[in-house]
């Protein structure tokens, strides 16, 4: 084991309030419903405290045969919301993400969703970050859409 960290970090702006981007991020039993194609099944394993997706809870997202469990470790409502991954095994061990929304002077909301990871099979590590980089690049832009649709609808 090579022990070496990776990390990375995506930045986007919305024009939805931080409540809507966080509601999207932290209920992990309707990702299916925005970040599709990747994930096309969602559910809850565990549900957490608070319910269902505070601490403690666990979502599966994917599509058959590879569905990503990831638990809830922080939960800060419309703020923050950290997870790590939980199964199945992978190449990226320790893997932590953490989604932070900050409201700007627009009246919308900056977003930093980063992740960091061990590399678990030497060599792997700059691989592995630029497809969990390049995932989580695809997601921050389909929650920027989804965010937006909603806001747009409740105005």
């Amino acid at each position: 084991m090579s022990g070496r960290k990776f990390s990375f970090e995506i930045n986007r702006t919305s024009s939805a309030p931080a409540a809507t981007l966080f509601r999207l991020v932290a209920d992990g039993a309707n990702w299916s419903k925005w970040a599709k194609p990747i994930v096309l099944q969602s559910s809850w394993t565990r549900q957490g405290d608070p319910a269902p997706g505070g601490v403690g809870a666990v979502r599966k997202v994917g599509m058959w045969p590879l569905l990503v469990q990831e638990e809830t470790v922080a939960y800060e409502q419309d703020r923050r919301h950290a997870y790590k991954l939980v199964g199945p095994p992978s190449p990226a061990k320790d893997y932590f993400g953490e989604v932070v929304f900050t409201p700007n002077q627009s009246g919308g909301t900056d977003i930093r969703w980063t992740g960091e990871f061990v590399e678990g099979v030497r060599g792997t590590g700059p691989v592995m970050r630029a497809a969990m980089g390049g995932a989580v690049r695809f997601f921050s832009g389909r929650l920027v859409q989804a965010a937006e649709r909603q806001s747009a609808g409740d105005r």
